[in-house]
């Protein structure tokens, strides 16, 4: 079936220059079985601008960092994330790392095939699920839960965390890769392939994953991206966040981070993020799942406000199936991850009864790009 594009994209724009073989310096170690590429510009001038991104092919396109120069703090890491030596370390493989877990702890991670979580009953091994994708009985790995007594365990963020991207070709501003992910190691429905792209320039960092139903059933499919903003002053409670979205589909606790299967208003709750110039984050903690997003041109622009340094950073996507933007804000923490991605938190579970819950179906030969974008302004 000849394939056709149904429009996802995640975009920051970059500047493409000549062939240029980037990797990080030899000195650096290896991350997942890869040497992690740098894309790297420079700076001119003293106005906002990106200036350097890494990215860990070897642990599923993790965009580990992204710097920038800002006035009157010079170049900064806009990424809540340690120096890749002691990231290579933390990355690997170990009891806490099962399955590439460690790599949502920081950076960027690439969530795929599904984002946030799936639950199901456990197998008699006590690390995996059963769980019900669109009709279909799958094992995936539980590699994350509450951790109070008796709280449910699931599976979290996908399945490429720990996957090593192939055919990675890069210039001095963007880097290229692929991945066959086959069914995710008889995890999945269908087969995946994967196409990735990240570009940088002066005013813009861009991410696009491209992903094509390459086997011969259907294919569900949920895309999201975990960046980690910093605070870079330090001061979490005068940092302000925009979130356009109208609703919120709240969670059980703070804990399980479970839906309850209903969606509700966020006007006159402290969940109000839509205000232009955005809301005071003050100590508010949030891992909550935002819906019915507030399209501008067909773009959805969430910002993260650091007023005290000077700079935000815009979160732009236009791909039409990004859905929800999860929120994590943890009080005691300078950083806010947001999440642009297709789906709700837990999308089969019967507690949707039937709602749309943003997880979409490919068929044979199908592709879907998911595209975002960075950009810096002056608040």
């Amino acid at each position: 079936m000849k394939a056709t594009r149904l429009g996802i994209t995640i975009a920051l724009t970059a500047l493409m220059q000549g062939p240029f073989n980037n990797p990080i310096s030899a000195a650096e170690p290896e991350v997942g079985g890869a040497k992690p590429v740098l894309l790297e510009r420079g700076h001119t001038g003293n106005d906002l601008q990106f200036t350097s991104a890494e990215i860990l092919p070897g642990r599923g396109w993790n965009i580990y960092q992204v710097k920038a120069w800002i006035p009157g703090h010079g170049e900064v890491g806009l990424l809540e994330s340690p120096p890749l030596s002691e990231g290579a370390a933390i990355l690997n493989g170990g009891p806490d790392d099962r399955i590439g877990n460690k790599s949502f702890s920081f950076g960027g991670a690439i969530l795929i095939p599904y984002a946030n979580r799936i639950t199901g009953p456990m197998t008699n091994n006590g690390r995996d699920i059963i769980a019900d994708i669109a009709g279909t009985h799958e094992t995936l790995p539980a590699n994350w839960g509450g951790n109070k007594p008796g709280a449910r365990q699931y599976a979290m963020h996908g399945l490429i965390l720990d996957a090593r991207i192939q055919n990675v070709s890069t210039t001095r501003t963007s880097a290229r890769g692929t991945l066959d992910a086959g069914n995710f190691g008889g995890r999945w429905p269908s087969d995946t392939k994967l196409q990735f792209k990240s570009t940088l320039d002066k005013g813009a960092f861009d991410l696009q994953v491209i992903a094509t139903n390459s086997g011969n059933k259907p294919l569900p499919l949920g895309i999201g991206w975990h960046p980690y903003f910093r605070i870079l002053s330090g001061k979490r409670e005068q940092a302000k966040l925009l979130i356009p979205a109208t609703k919120r589909a709240p969670a059980n606790n703070y804990d399980e981070v479970l839906p309850l299967g209903t969606i509700e208003n966020v006007s006159g709750t402290p969940f109000d993020f839509t205000a232009k110039g955005g809301h005071t984050l003050g100590d508010l903690f949030m891992d909550d799942t935002f819906t019915d997003l507030i399209r501008t041109d067909g773009k959805v622009v969430a910002e993260v406000i650091d007023p005290a340094s000077g700079y935000g950073i815009r979160i732009i996507s236009d791909t039409p199936q990004v859905k929800a933007m999860q929120v994590y804000a943890p009080t005691g923490k300078q950083f806010v991850v947001v999440e642009p991605q297709f789906n709700l938190a837990d999308p089969f579970s019967p507690v949707w009864k039937g709602k749309p819950t943003g997880m979409i179906m490919l068929k044979p030969g199908e592709s879907v790009t998911y595209h975002a974008r960075l950009e810096l302004f002056h608040p």
